[in-house]
């Protein structure tokens, strides 16, 4: 649910610049003419557009265009997230279109390959849309029935659909892929990054805990490099989403497109290897003596006594990222990615993500953090507690226990 708040790696932040945006289709700016296998459909959830079909328009052009852009060349079925402006944030009516697309893909036979993208210049997907987010945590209610709720009810419903669907599922996560920009991209088949990735799970920064299947991904990181950046919300390069287990390719930037054209007629792995290169180095495999050390302990509390006491200037910075954190979000972060260690699958994750974020819609922090970092931007948020030892064990059981009512997501039914 990220709105793409700064991490911390040891690495300032920079802007992210393309001297070209990866078009909508890369085979041309219109659709391929109708025919066998030549349909092209463009998926409207935009004001004042829902429910409607637009057929034959400039993909290039994003003014007053949808939300989510579905498009088809030979057998490729590309879906484009259309938000630029808002860095492609992901919303409700969103979801349920790509949702309802995978579905009909999935059993369409013209389909062999489906990809992911980002419009604009800046990034696949910044994370949910959590303006619209607001409104239910300043009531402060758990309800199933909130907006918010249902909203992420069918946000990890599609996490799921993408982690188990038939078909190759490319995820282009060039530029910024946080929050629920992971969750769209990372539990696909196979996942591309580039020279301008910038990949994190920073809830923590607003009062919230890694969802999306978050902490699925980040149990499984080498060592305590999925804790480390669970709690700060750093950010990963190219080289350390792959060694994260996050990504599995690398290619340049201005390789995409001619991805994206190859995808239309070859197997999916073939056209990947074929635009794939080396993996530049990250970061965090070199840290690991350090963040193993330290965040192997049991507590978050004394996770920074031994951030505070190592001579490294990214484990300093590390420690003064978490000091500005959500007390409460620290601790049941860490003990959410701790759970989601001895769990079976992705699916039971995305289960337990939900009884927690619905049960943190109803604390004081999440509401707090939206408004001084998305809101006001003050970026002073006044948590309640304001201290870790204000948060208790029992509190921590509660938020990952969730609300006593209201239904699950049925991903571990049997279906």
């Amino acid at each position: 649910m990220s709105c793409g708040l700064p991490g911390v790696l040891g690495r300032p932040r920079r802007s992210v610049k393309t001297s070209r945006a990866v078009p909508v289709l890369a085979f041309g700016s219109r659709a391929a003419p109708r025919g066998p296998g030549r349909r092209r459909l463009v998926a409207s959830t935009g004001p004042g557009e829902r429910g409607r079909r637009n057929e034959g328009k400039d993909a290039s052009v994003t003014t007053e265009e949808p939300e989510v852009l579905t498009s088809r060349a030979g057998r490729l079925g590309l879906l484009t997230l259309n938000r630029p402006r808002a860095l492609n944030a992901l919303n409700h009516p969103m979801v349920r279109v790509l949702t309802a697309t995978l579905r009909a893909w999935a059993a369409d036979p013209d389909v062999a390959t489906v990809a992911i993208a980002g419009a604009g210049e800046r990034g696949l997907c910044a994370g949910g849309d959590i303006r619209a987010i607001h409104a239910d945590a300043t009531s402060g209610t758990a309800d199933a029935g909130a907006a918010s709720a249902a909203f992420w009810r069918d946000e990890y419903r599609l996490n799921a659909l993408i982690a188990r669907f038939p078909k190759p599922y490319v995820a282009l996560m060039d530029g910024i892929v946080m929050g629920g920009g992971v969750g769209l991209s990372a539990h696909g088949t196979l996942r591309v990054v580039t020279e301008r990735s910038r990949v994190a799970m920073p809830e923590t920064g607003i009062g919230f805990a890694p969802d999306v299947g978050g902490t699925w991904l980040l149990a499984r990181a080498p060592g305590e490099l999925g804790t480390h950046l669970a709690l700060t919300g750093g950010e990963m390069t190219a080289g350390d989403a792959v060694h994260c287990g996050f990504a599995d390719h690398f290619a340049e930037a201005h390789a995409l497109p001619a991805l994206l054209a190859d995808l239309a007629h070859t197997p999916a792995a073939e056209a990947v290897a074929a635009h794939a290169g080396p993996v530049p180095p990250g970061e965090l495999a070199a840290a690991r003596p350090w963040i193993d050390a330290c965040y192997a302990a049991d507590t978050v509390e004394e996770i920074l006594a031994r951030l505070a006491a190592r001579p490294e200037p990214a484990a300093q910075r590390a420690a003064a990222t978490l000091a500005t954190r959500s007390p409460t979000s620290l601790k049941v972060t860490l003990a959410a990615v701790r759970r989601a260690r001895r769990l079976g699958g992705l699916e039971e994750a995305l289960e337990g993500e939900y009884r927690t974020s619905r049960a943190l819609l109803a604390s004081p922090d999440l509401a707090e953090g939206v408004r001084a970092q998305v809101v006001d931007k003050d970026r002073n948020p006044r948590w309640r507690p304001a201290t870790l030892a204000e948060v208790g064990a029992a509190d921590v059981a509660r938020y990952l226990a969730g609300p006593e009512h209201g239904e699950g997501l049925g991903l571990t039914d049997s279906q």
